[in-house]
């Protein structure tokens, strides 16, 4: 891609070639986790920053071979020179966050600057008795979670669809996207956005996350519903295909356990890895349990059926998308395969149709992946020299010693805004 040219976003797979990503390398709001602040930072643990930075530039060097990659301290930088919309991002940051006392302060920062406040906070003045006794650090907290783009928003088709997020800490981050996809030169998409007041009146309970949201094929959504996307949500991207009255279109959803929080979202459990292959937490997806698997068929703007079925490969199966099902943690036993799932061995990233990427760490994981066809490179052999991303299926292991502490993997810590059709 030319620099400056323009890229129009289009996903209608979750396999496509990757040809545009949006990630964010991590930065000192990782560094402004505590102990104590990080459950409500939605981490179950504080991260080493030089650690998961050198981890994390091996993930991006990846994605640099393959792919166009866009930095969202970039893009946020970026419309910040635009002054209105700097105003109108700050003010709504900072009216719902209740800090427009620093709102006068923040408009006088240069947009390289603030676009690294906004992410990384911005500390408390304490100029008077109530701040000098506060227990808060920062007037507008850091975005620990940012590291996981993937949540904040989602490419569907032509258009990119807002988070809205479960937890309050994460809002700014659906703000920061969606000013950056309405305003950004270089992206042209339509945005759809939950954080309405009418649509939060309309659908109560609302919740919609990138890591439970999967394009199987342009006419087919696979979703999760559990702690982080709730049935409302789905309803609202219900109503949204619905509007559109465009033909028939699929979505199976998966339920999700509310524990334990490695069960967080559908891609921690069930990723896409080609055409005709899945990675499945066997015990949830392929297993017998009490969470559901449904279908809903809208046609012309009407939903025409809602039914259960035995498990997603099966649902798709029905769909025309026939997925063998590889184990993570491979078939060994229940203890390995809960031990490689907490640590996000269901969750890969494809690049292109059956070449992807994954931690290391999970070496029964990858090593299922190899006795399936996938042959195992190094990142650090790719990004030395020593061998090239061959032809057949490949996958790319990273280091995640750290970043997998997180609680997320390389589809986490991805946001893929364009992708080539899929030959089926």
């Amino acid at each position: 891609m030319e620099p400056n040219q323009k890229i129009g976003i289009d996903v209608c797979s979750e396999f496509g070639q990757l040809e545009g990503v949006i990630i964010h390398t991590p930065g000192q709001e990782v560094e402004e986790m505590t102990p104590e602040n990080a459950e409500r930072a939605l981490y179950s643990d504080i991260l080493n920053l030089s650690v998961a930075s050198t981890e994390y530039s091996v993930f991006k060097g990846v994605l640099n071979k393959v792919a166009p990659t866009f930095e969202v301290r970039d893009l946020l930088s970026d419309i910040l020179k635009n002054d209105q919309v700097k105003l109108s991002l700050l003010k709504e940051i900072c009216i719902s966050e209740g800090s427009m006392e620093i709102f006068p302060k923040l408009m006088e920062q240069s947009a390289t600057e603030l676009a690294r406040q906004l992410i990384q906070g911005v500390y408390l003045e304490r100029n008077n008795l109530t701040r000098y006794l506060s227990q808060e650090r920062f007037s507008l907290r850091p975005l620990h979670n940012f590291l996981f783009t993937r949540d904040a928003s989602m490419s569907f088709g032509k258009e990119a669809l807002i988070g809205k997020m479960a937890s309050k800490v994460r809002d700014r981050e659906a703000v920061i996207m969606n000013s950056i996809f309405n305003n950004h030169p270089l992206l042209e998409t339509t945005t759809i956005n939950p954080n309405t007041p009418e649509i939060i009146r309309n659908f109560p309970g609302i919740s919609i996350e990138g890591g439970d949201f999967q394009v199987g094929r342009e006419d087919v959504l696979v979703i999760g519903t559990g702690i982080r996307t709730s049935t409302q949500g789905i309803d609202y991207i219900l109503e949204n295909i619905k509007s559109k009255k465009s033909g028939l279109h699929h979505i199976l959803i998966q339920e999700l356990p509310d524990t334990p929080e490695s069960f967080i979202h559908l891609d921690m459990v069930f990723t896409f890895l080609d055409v005709d292959s899945c990675m499945v937490y066997e015990p949830l997806i392929m297993g017998t349990n009490r969470f559901h698997t449904i279908h809903i068929q809208v046609e012309n703007g009407k939903v025409i059926s809602i039914q259960e079925q035995k498990n997603l490969p099966k649902a798709l199966k029905k769909l025309g998308i026939e997925m063998k099902p590889i184990q993570c943690g491979g078939g060994i036993d229940n203890w390995t395969q809960e031990r490689e799932q907490w640590h996000s061995g269901a969750n890969f990233l494809a690049f292109a149709p059956g070449k992807v990427i994954g931690y290391e760490r999970n070496v029964h994981t990858i090593d299922e992946l190899n006795r399936n066809g996938f042959q195992i490179i190094q990142a650090k052999d790719l990004l030395s020299g020593l061998c090239e991303i061959p032809e057949g299926k490949c996958v790319i292991t990273i280091p995640g010693s750290e970043l997998a502490r997180g609680g997320g993997g390389a589809r986490c810590m991805s946001m893929p805004v364009r992708r080539k059709s899929v030959n089926w």
